[in-house]
């Protein structure tokens, strides 16, 4: 019976840094436009009301520092690697997507 059963796909360790140190590329790339997202994320306030929405004050931090995780996230990401714990530097490397997704989310929902 034991033959019958399939192993799981798995890529190998070369593989999988070859992927992680594209994805830290891509981020790096991405941290260039998240600086820019930065400059402008304090035009959130400029609705009526706004600086006193928690709203708009959990999307002016989201977008002001997406950047730092961008950098941040591959750089745990490989600390991570290095010491042998795989799935968590697959969770470092994935921060910044979560924290992206998390930044339109909440963008969505400020008036003005």
């Amino acid at each position: 019976m034991t033959q019958a059963l399939k192993s799981a796909f798995r890529i190998s360790d070369k593989g999988q840094q070859m992927l992680l140190a594209l994805i830290t590329v891509a981020w790096t790339a991405v941290a260039a436009i998240g600086a820019i997202l930065a400059v402008f994320s304090p035009l959130v306030f400029d609705g009526p009301g706004n600086m006193r929405n928690p709203v708009a004050w959990l999307g002016f931090v989201l977008g002001a520092l997406f950047w730092a995780v961008c950098m941040i996230g591959p750089l745990v990401g490989w600390i991570r690697w290095r010491k042998g714990k795989r799935t968590e530097a697959w969770a470092a490397m994935a921060a910044p997507a979560a924290w992206a997704a998390l930044t339109i989310t909440v963008l969505q929902f400020i008036p003005g």
